[in-house]
């Protein structure tokens, strides 16, 4: 069998292959995510900032300067003894909680930022919705008509005996 035979289905398959991710590519949903994606990206990185530049200093300010990051608890302390490479053999072991409540703290904060910037902005492109008016009296009308048609033809008087 030559080469040539056993290379052409998979060419064949190759290039199916190919269009079909081109017709995925070429559907909006896929483009319409990466730019969310990338927006989302860019939107993280400002509330970041403003949490930890701008809310969080007057935070840490108002409760005696401390920083969260620095709080933690030493479960085990380092051992004297150092290994070739100049650090501890036993390195000390740390719950670093002070990381954990600064973590929870940007979370909540940046969540509130997030939630007052999306009503926000669902403020300012609020539709301006007008009263529905009421129906002209032709329209009621004609709805009454129609729903006395519905109702069918009235009923016939009893007959005198």
């Amino acid at each position: 069998m030559a080469i040539s035979e056993r290379v052409g289905p998979v060419l064949k398959e190759g290039r199916g292959l190919y269009e079909e991710f081109k017709a995925f590519i070429r559907r909006g949903n896929v483009v319409d995510l990466a730019v969310g994606v990338i927006m989302g990206a860019a939107f993280g990185r400002i509330v970041s900032s403003l949490v930890g530049d701008m809310i969080m200093p007057p935070i840490g300010w108002a409760l005696g300067n401390v920083d969260f990051k620095e709080l933690a608890f030493t479960v085990r302390p380092a051992s004297a003894e150092l290994g070739p490479d100049g650090k501890p053999l036993n390195p000390a072991i740390v719950i670093a909680y002070g990381r954990f409540l600064q973590a929870l703290i940007d979370f909540v904060l940046i969540a509130v930022c997030v939630f007052f910037l999306v009503k926000l902005v669902n403020r300012l492109y609020k539709p301006t919705e007008e009263p529905p008016k009421a129906p002209s009296d032709e329209v009621r009308l004609l709805t009454e008509i129609r729903d006395l048609l519905k109702t069918g033809p009235p009923a016939a008087p009893p007959a005198a005996v």
